[in-house]
């Protein structure tokens, strides 16, 4: 392997993690609002947040 096939193939293992690092990143902010949707929307039910932990 030269050092042009070399450099190319850690070029192409960098893209990769740095898209799965951005999915991950999309995935743990969806995940932030929807437990604030969920708090929101207990909060117009009347039920408290902590009464939330009791249904998880």
């Amino acid at each position: 392997m030269d050092k042009s096939e070399l450099l190319s193939t850690l070029d192409s293992e960098s893209r990769t993690s740095k898209t799965k690092n951005s999915k991950r990143k999309w995935r743990e902010i969806e995940a932030i609002r929807d437990r604030h949707q969920l708090k929101q929307e207990l909060r117009e039910l009347g039920m408290s947040p902590e009464d939330e932990l009791e249904f998880i």
